[in-house]
């Protein structure tokens, strides 16, 4: 079994913000897979379904980026999911739109909903698909509660557009064939 999360922050105020290319990224997965994102748990909005051949529940924690752990943390202790399962899917302002870098494991790099995860899981060993949003020109909170340029929102869908194929490679085959197929490439 799967948890693969999305991170981002709710409400209408963050909707498409680079901030939540977590949340965009779980709804295609939720949309390619038909699994519907109904149900109200675990601090946050989950969904139950089927990905190359395993049970994945996809979760978009409802608790704002900086304390996304504790949404993460309740749904792995629910389902005794091993933090090698946890599959984290964010933004990061150190890739260009459009790339994708995948890793088995590492640290917060400054992000603070993956240092929350981090803390409460209490490791870093689990992997993350980070999708690119490019740096800031200014202030850091402004960019990344900010909206895309066209040309930017464009390379981000292209690239989460690829994220069903991301997550079956990762599922059916490893960590390491993913990487080797999708780091940083344009998407």
């Amino acid at each position: 079994m799967y948890l693969i999360v999305g991170l981002g922050n709710p409400g209408k105020d963050y909707e498409r913000t680079r901030h939540n290319v977590g949340f965009v990224a779980i709804d295609y997965l939720s949309s390619a897979y038909n699994i519907k994102m109904t149900k109200l748990k675990f601090k946050g909005v989950y969904g139950e379904g089927n990905i190359g051949g395993e049970k994945c529940i996809l979760l978009k924690p409802q608790t704002y980026m900086n304390l996304s752990g504790e949404s993460v943390r309740e749904a792995a202790d629910f389902y005794k999911i091993p933090a090698e399962n946890i599959i984290i899917v964010y933004d990061d302002i150190a890739l260009e739109p459009g790339k994708v870098r995948i890793r088995p494991n590492g640290s917060a790099g400054g992000h603070n909903g993956m240092k929350s995860i981090i803390y409460l899981l209490n490791t870093d060993q689990f992997p993350r698909i980070r999708f690119g949003v490019g740096a800031p020109k200014s202030d850091l909170s402004n960019h990344v509660l900010g909206h895309f340029s066209e040309e930017d929102g464009k390379s981000v869908t292209s690239a989460i557009k690829k994220l069903d194929e991301i997550i079956e490679t990762i599922i059916k085959s490893d960590i390491s064939d993913a990487m080797s197929k999708f780091n940083n490439k344009v998407l």
